[in-house]
């Protein structure tokens, strides 16, 4: 399973606006290139979305659709690639201070993608994460504005807070 976490500098209600919001999907996931809602309304449980990945010439017909979803705190994705099969995206948001830890956590659920997995595609899905969770958190940390939360500068430990800095 790979497990990846970084610390946003922002609440976790600001980073679960984000997450909640379907059309920021295609900002923060590393993949996907245009956006389609296909079902339901996001991120309610069932609701789909598509979207198309690029690899070179090669272009491949996704979906992602909520399987689970606490909101503010949980979403669970399961992402179709098609012949690829299909895996399981958990996101969980912990307050941590004022700031926000985000725990994503992915695993091959059906087809080829079970079979192939080893420790080199574990390798390719942790740089993937590393990518994405800079994304999530530069996404987070402008959005958030005022609710943007960087370390106290008498905290004991802090660090000068610059935008995207909260790495885990």
């Amino acid at each position: 399973m790979a497990v990846r976490h970084r610390l946003i500098q922002a609440t976790p209600d600001a980073v679960w606006d984000v997450l909640a919001d379907g059309d920021l999907y295609v900002e923060w996931v590393v993949g996907p290139s245009e956006v389609t809602p296909r079902a339901g309304q996001w991120p309610q449980v069932g609701a789909t979305i598509a979207y198309e990945v690029r690899l070179g010439p090669l272009r491949l017909n996704n979906e992602s659709v909520v399987r689970r979803c606490v909101p503010g705190s949980e979403l669970e994705l399961e992402a179709k690639a098609g012949s690829l099969g299909t895996a399981r995206i958990a996101v969980e948001l912990r307050p941590w201070g004022e700031q926000c830890l985000v725990i994503v956590d992915e695993h091959p659920l059906r087809g080829p993608g079970g079979l192939l997995h080893n420790v080199g595609v574990e390798a390719l899905i942790q740089v993937r994460h590393r990518a994405m969770l800079a994304r999530l958190a530069k996404l987070c940390e402008v959005q958030a504005g005022d609710r943007c939360r960087p370390d106290p500068p008498d905290a004991v430990g802090s660090v000068q807070y610059r935008p995207g800095t909260g790495r885990a």
